[in-house]
């Protein structure tokens, strides 16, 4: 398999029935999860946890910083963000796939020194039943 580029794990939003990268993405991450139940007892084979499979929650958070671009995604990240609302995203890795769905926007954050550029950070948290689509 071919090595992939960082920079073209993308996160995307729908907008207006467009799936719109959210520009000036630096550092993208995703990290699934399904919330394991630890049944291990007196009764576990020697010192090893015992596992419950298909006990938990599935869920899939995205974290994404980069650099300010004043784009027509950003401002609905904000807008999306103030009114509790859990629009679709798509989350794209190349050579693996896409994980799509609703997603609630956890935190959005701008800084910037007086003398560089103005920077963003955000987080996504799984909101329903998403698809993946394997690349």
């Amino acid at each position: 398999m071919a090595k992939q580029k960082g920079r073209d794990v993308l996160v995307k939003m729908d907008i207006a029935g467009t799936f719109t990268t959210i520009a000036g993405g630096r550092q993208t991450s995703g990290k699934l999860s399904d919330g394991n139940t630890d049944v291990s007892s007196n009764d576990s084979p020697g010192r090893w946890r015992e596992m419950l499979a298909g006990t938990g929650v599935l869920s899939h958070a995205i974290s994404l910083a980069g650099v300010f671009a004043d784009s027509a995604a950003e401002a609905a990240l904000v807008t999306n963000k103030l009114a509790a609302a859990t629009p679709d995203f798509q989350f794209i890795v190349p050579g693996l796939g896409t994980f799509e769905g609703p997603y609630v926007i956890g935190e959005i954050e701008h800084a910037g020194n007086y003398d560089g550029e103005v920077t963003y950070s955000v987080s996504f948290e799984s909101a329903g039943e998403l698809t993946f689509t394997a690349a």
